[in-house]
């Protein structure tokens, strides 16, 4: 598979974004006296509300010490639909609660399929949510739905599920003054892999906080891969178009 074929699928995953005039959040504050049904509460409070969002993506993916940089636009509806495109559309993609596609005009090859090499990819089982999560800065699984544990450790809340899975273990890492994730780590030590999402800043865009900075960092045995992003020029709420469509004669590749 060509390398900027597999570089647009790890995009899925990490996309963040960020606006030229937006303000960069500072932490207020310090409050370490919540209960966990406090702070989860807290938590969904936070999250971003938009219908669409449009930006500019650079992203650096370093991995075995070589690194790339690329300009992406990206757009988004929320709950149904990731859109990139690559310049003079090179490169196009679509994510859909249904199913992953892309194609790739560098070497006329397309991708049409569900979601496993992206979990395969980031060692934990996805979904077209739990991608969502990941790129707003909410936390990959809904901490209202399972049984959490939450514990102050220096400048951070640290929920956990109350009984961590067999296969692997999840860290959620929550600023104790704007309640946003700080951090989310999930690891399995018996293949040994890990995953770490930091999200290092946030910002407010019309009246929404969303990450302003994040760094992904995937390791499997002895390989790691970073990527870095920002995010320029986002406008919310606009009526936006999301065409895709394969060329003909592009050749299906499977992953």
């Amino acid at each position: 598979m060509h390398k900027s074929s597999k570089i647009i699928l790890v995009l899925f995953v990490i996309i963040w974004f960020n606006c030229k005039s937006a303000k960069t959040i500072n932490d207020g504050e310090a409050n370490y006296n919540l209960s966990t049904r406090q702070l989860v509460k807290e938590n969904a409070k936070q999250a971003a509300d938009f219908k669409t969002l449009q930006a500019r993506l650079k992203i650096t993916y370093t991995q075995k010490g070589k690194s790339q940089t690329h300009t992406l636009n990206f757009r988004a509806k929320k709950d149904e639909a990731l859109w990139i495109n690559a310049t003079f559309s090179v490169i196009r993609a679509m994510v859909t609660p249904e199913k992953v596609s892309f194609y790739n005009k560098l070497d006329n090859t397309y991708f049409d399929g569900d979601y496993k090499y992206l979990s395969d990819l980031l060692g934990t089982e996805l979904d077209f949510e739990k991608v969502q999560n990941l790129l707003f800065g909410e936390t990959l699984f809904n901490l209202k739905e399972g049984t959490y544990k939450a514990s102050a450790d220096h400048d951070a809340y640290v929920v956990q599920p109350k009984q961590q899975r067999d296969l692997f273990e999840i860290f959620f890492l929550l600023n104790p003054s704007s309640f946003k994730v700080k951090s989310q780590q999930i690891s399995q030590p018996k293949e040994f892999r890990h995953l770490q999402i930091d999200y290092l800043a946030y910002q407010d865009v019309g009246k929404q906080i969303i990450p302003k900075r994040i760094k992904v960092i995937a390791v499997e045995a002895s390989e790691e891969m970073t990527v870095e992003l920002e995010m320029k020029n986002v406008s919310l709420n606009q009526d936006l178009r999301f065409p895709f469509k394969i060329p003909s004669g592009f050749k299906e590749i499977e992953l």
